[in-house]
């Protein structure tokens, strides 16, 4: 007669025994610095701050907008045309539509205040639209075309 323990015990010899061949035991790794997936990003050169790391092979370089600025691009990715407005020529609160035809689908919201972008280019909230923090939201692609925006007071 078999013991009770010896099939499970020998069950989990098997599964463990490729795990150990493939795993480096401490007496043969190779001392020195972490493996890359391990160690701390470098900064990105004009992120902004609190983002530093290296950008994902597939995320887009963050747009150019400077402090104070809603910046709104025609194309996802921060490309194409840019469309720059900063809080000295708008009105609070109030609807401004983007120019007859053109549409953003990138944008970076760096007012200071929350903004909200909507599909409808008269601010209507039957179309898509969304609202993004002001103290420095890169948005690379909008979940819709961006036809107007409102800033609100903080």
């Amino acid at each position: 007669m078999r013991h009770p323990t010896v099939l499970p015990t020998a069950l989990a010899a098997a599964l463990l025994a490729p795990a150990a061949l493939l795993a480096p035991s401490a007496a043969t790794a190779a001392p020195g610095p972490a493996p890359a997936a391990f160690a701390a990003p470098p900064a990105v050169p004009g992120a902004p701050p609190g983002t530093a790391g290296a950008p994902a092979r597939s995320a887009p370089r963050l747009g150019d907008c400077a402090a104070g600025e809603l910046c709104l691009w025609a194309g996802s990715g921060f490309q194409g045309a840019r469309r720059v407005h900063d809080l000295s020529g708008l009105d609070i609160e109030a609807c401004v539509p983007l120019a007859a035809g053109t549409t953003a689908a990138s944008l970076a919201n760096r007012t200071g205040r929350p903004v909200t972008t909507y599909q409808s280019a008269e601010c209507a909230e039957t179309g898509e639209f969304e609202t993004y923090p002001g103290k420095g939201t890169w948005v690379p692609e909008s979940p819709h075309r961006v036809r107007a925006f409102k800033v609100w007071e903080t």
